[in-house]
């Protein structure tokens, strides 16, 4: 029932763009580390750059497991899946990379490619820039239905207050931030302006 296939283009690309929320799953190469597993939202933050490449908006959160484990091995599954409309499930197993704020990419990336984002209020962290090896879609029968309201303005408003060194003094004091739960490096601080 899954397809494979070469590329991120046309109906396959026009369904990843149009999904408002994603999974990001990533794990350690130590076989007793913590895998991760988190949801992505905010219209605008995700961008497909081309036919084998994606990016999204890593922002401010409670943890760094994601960043920590690509720094440590690079591989990263991105998961979209059809609440509406015609069952459906994509993945895309790659390799991802962080881009923080201090690499020369940063800013083109971020100008090119999330012209609709106002990173200032999300405590904008990195860009995750993942190159595609493996694109599949399965069936996605046992998905639900569900309804997509709008994007919660929380994260926003919470990250809002904080300006860089206020958000790099916030992020010091998190446990799993500078470090993941399994010890490896993680974002690295304090952040860079953007």
């Amino acid at each position: 029932m899954g397809k494979t296939y070469e590329r991120i283009d046309g109906r396959l690309r026009t369904f990843i763009e149009e999904q408002p929320v994603f999974f990001t799953a990533t794990a350690p190469l130590s076989g007793d580390g913590t895998v991760n597993l988190s949801p992505k939202g905010l219209r605008g933050s995700f961008a497909v750059l081309d036919e084998h490449t994606v990016a999204y908006l890593d922002f401010a959160g409670s943890n760094a497991e994601t960043i920590a484990h690509l720094r440590e091995n690079g591989r990263i599954t991105l998961m979209w899946c059809a609440f509406q409309g015609p069952p459906n499930i994509v993945r895309v197993h790659g390799r991802g990379e962080p881009v923080f704020r201090d690499d020369p990419r940063f800013t083109d990336l971020l100008a090119t490619h999330f012209p609709g984002i106002d990173p200032s209020p999300h405590g904008l962290r990195a860009i995750i820039v993942v190159h595609a090896e493996l694109v599949r879609d399965t069936c996605g029968y046992a998905v639900p239905f569900m309804t997509y309201d709008e994007d919660r303005d929380l994260h926003a408003k919470r990250f809002a207050r904080e300006d860089d060194e206020s958000l790099s003094a916030y992020f010091a004091k998190k446990e799993h931030i500078a470090t993941s739960m399994d010890g490896l490096p993680g974002l690295p601080l304090p952040l860079s302006p953007i």
